[in-house]
């Protein structure tokens, strides 16, 4: 092990023998600002090596303690002393990924490359050492006989787990072919996500004549001018791939020759055989993937993948999007029809025509669109809206704080208080969107986790970041329905990492088809008439919106779930297919396999593209959701049943029931198994109807 590492740090010694010393650098001092924050103004991009290569020695020292030690191992001396093990590193990263995903430059993707391999051998070497790994045996053999509590033994046995599952048991040989993988995987991954970022980033669709924006928003052609302005094309309007600026686009565009071209952009990031492409990654990846499975004693890596998950087996996954499948694409094609029907037949439909007649479509079936919705979802309106509903669920409060460091000027601080006044954390607000700097998308994350030092509990610093349209003109942001909802979601992740409170960092975690039920719950309440009265008003006039047009959107809800449904489940499904194979076959084609997978065997019209291809589906290919995606529907069937325990009460902002779902679900992290978990909430298992109803697929 310690010959490994050497050669590690030697390498990352390297890299950064020009950096600067520990009393020189702000990531290895205390931070003495409000609430701990990260001092982001003193943070340089020269100071993230030199900071990951001392957490490194140190957490090699800490690993090495317990390893020698001459005291037969103890739940203290080995099981807590290796979850305490790495603090620093726990420091320090949550701010490197942080910055990088959210405000990213092309030094802070070169240390991104360099960490990858560099971070990969570092836990292998953790994970694979012998010692260690006998300690923690020794403790697991004997756990009846040590009367641990319920989180305790939570934590001894999903430790074991780990350390298995990390390769601890495989021969000296086979531990060596794992290093190679892990490695080669790290850096692919990586590699990966920075192509889709640069080639997301460098795409635009230029507009001369402004007679070919027929069918815009005033505020989106005034924000594609902007855009015009800062790239030096000023007079003209440019439109990106990003979600603010080719969403809007498709679906309000009349110029079908530019919704093709710019839906064509989009569907073909990093399929353009240049050097961004991800091709040869996205089969490297799978192949790799296999291997690791396979060396690690399983059939496919989707096997090996979801043995701690819920779903269990891929049996079970493809059950559940088999069982959807038929009444989304049967519903989809319905909607197919409706435009057909729009477009009076005079042409054949094509992908980039869906978003727009579908739009025409639900106007005339609904008298709606989101031209007449945004005026009331100011995105400051929207954020009060969720602050009030989690007062009106668990009596918290959050106030607007100016005192403390900041990532980036546009990300405001809002400090988070329990009902008796304690404090339960920060949150971070990262709305706009940045192209080229920022990863697609919205999520949560966190500056720092909840954790336990000295018997007290330490504030979590929770991050939610998004791409939404910015503030144009003398227009604020304003949100679609979509945008809107996504807010909520990402706000569930947050009170779960708000409310967390576990003592022990190795159970922090809940399986990542469970990850997405606090999130999506969530979303439920977003167009509740009780809720929207109180944050859905006009940004002019402070009108609240009107019932009748709450009565639409209430109407309309459902309407496109068809192509909703099916674009998700088609990457979903396309997810699965990778991951269950059990031999790669030669020459082995990226994009015929999409088209194998879902229009030849499943029947995917050509109208639908899955919501992610291949060369840009970052959710798997980057690591987070490997044969994983398949979680938001999944969680969706625990939400709907959750959602129904406070609409059965005839009160949905229950006090009660919001009080037993963060006690048993938003609190407890990995405590529990998840399901036990769920069933300790709602007293029964859930079942499939809700999510069919929810979606209007039955």
């Amino acid at each position: 092990m310690k010959k490994t590492f050497t050669l590690m740090l030697i390498a990352s010694v390297a890299l950064s023998a020009c950096g600067p010393k520990g009393s020189e650098n702000p990531l290895l001092q205390e931070w003495k600002t409000p609430f701990n924050v990260p001092p982001f103004e003193l943070i340089k991009t020269e100071h993230y090596m030199p900071a990951y290569e001392e957490a490194m020695k140190q957490h090699v020292a800490e690993i090495d303690a317990i390893v020698t030690s001459t005291e037969l191992p103890t739940f203290e001396n080995t099981i807590v002393a290796y979850d305490k093990a790495g603090r620093l590193l726990r420091k320090i990263s949550p701010v490197f990924s942080g910055i990088n995903s959210a405000s990213t430059t092309p030094e802070l993707q070169e240390i991104a490359k360099q960490l990858s391999p560099i971070m990969s051998q570092h836990y292998d070497n953790i994970r694979l050492n012998v010692g260690l790994f006998q300690r923690v045996r020794a403790i697991y053999e004997q756990r009846e006989e040590l009367n641990l509590n319920a989180e305790q033994m939570r934590l001894l046995t999903e430790m074991y787990k780990g350390f298995v599952r990390g390769g601890a048991e495989l021969s000296a040989e086979k531990q060596e072919q794992l290093r190679a993988l892990n490695t080669q995987l790290a850096v692919l991954q990586t590699q990966f996500g920075q192509n889709m970022l640069a080639e997301t980033g460098s795409y635009k669709l230029v507009i001369e004549d402004e007679n070919e924006l027929e069918g815009l928003s005033e505020n989106l052609k005034t924000s594609a001018a902007e855009r015009a302005k800062k790239n030096g094309l000023e007079g003209k309007w440019v439109f990106g791939l990003d979600n603010p600026s080719i969403m809007p686009f498709l679906e309000n565009a009349a110029n079908r020759e530019h919704r093709r071209e710019l839906l064509t952009a989009y569907l073909n990031r990093c399929n353009n055989n240049n050097d961004k492409d991800n091709k040869e990654i996205v089969k490297q990846l799978v192949s790799l993937r296999l291997e690791k499975a396979q060396l690690m004693g399983y059939n496919s890596f989707a096997e090996f993948a979801l043995e701690d998950r819920m779903a269990k087996t891929p049996e079970n996954v493809y059950k559940l999007l088999n069982q959807l499948w038929t009444p989304a694409l049967k519903v989809a094609k319905n909607e197919l029809a409706d435009m057909n029907n729009v477009a009076a037949n005079k042409f054949v439909l094509e992908a980039s025509d869906w978003r727009y007649y579908s739009a025409i479509a639900k106007n005339q079936k609904f008298d709606i669109n989101d031209d007449m919705l945004r005026p009331y979802f100011k995105m400051e309106n929207v954020r009060d809206g969720i602050f009030l509903l989690s007062n009106k669920l668990f009596g918290i409060t959050f106030t607007q704080l100016t005192n403390v460091p900041v990532p980036n000027e546009e990300t405001t601080v809002f400090e988070c208080k329990d009902e008796d006044g304690s404090l339960l954390g920060l949150l971070f607000l990262d709305m706009y969107s940045r192209p080229g700097a920022k990863n697609g998308g919205a999520w949560c994350s966190r500056f720092r986790g909840q954790s336990y030092e000295n018997g007290n509990r330490v504030a979590p610093l929770v991050t939610i970041t998004c791409n939404f349209p910015r503030p144009s003109g003398d227009k604020p942001s304003l949100l679609s329905a979509d945008e809107t909802e996504t807010f909520f979601h990402e706000f569930g992740h947050a009170l779960h990492g708000l409310f967390s409170d576990v003592r022990y960092s190795g159970i922090g975690s809940v399986p990542r088809d469970f990850v997405e039920l606090p999130s999506q719950i969530m979303e439920h309440w977003t167009f509740e008439p009780e809720l929207l009265k109180d944050y859905a008003k006009h940004y002019e006039t402070g009108e609240v919106i009107p019932a009748e047009l709450v009565e639409k959107l209430d109407k309309s809800g459902k309407y496109g779930q068809g192509f909703a449904t099916t674009e998700y489940l088609a990457a979903s499904l396309l997810d699965m297919d990778y991951h269950v194979l059990q031999a790669i076959p030669e020459n082995f084609d990226i994009n015929n396999f999409e088209i194998e997978v879902l229009n030849k065997k499943r029947g995917l019209i050509s109208q639908i593209p899955p919501r992610y291809r291949s060369t840009y589906f970052s959710h798997t290919m980057g690591g987070g959701y490997t044969a994983g995606y398949y979680s938001y529907i999944w969680a969706e069937v625990l939400d709907c049943d959750a959602y129904a325990a406070f609409k059965e009460t005839g009160d949905i902002f229950n006090k009660e029931v919001a009080a037993k779902f963060r006690k048993e679900i938003l609190s407890r992290g990995g405590q529990e198994d998840a399901m036990t978990m769920y069933l300790n909430f709602r007293g029964k298992e859930p079942n499939v109807k809700g999510l069919l109803d929810n979606r209007g697929l039955n």
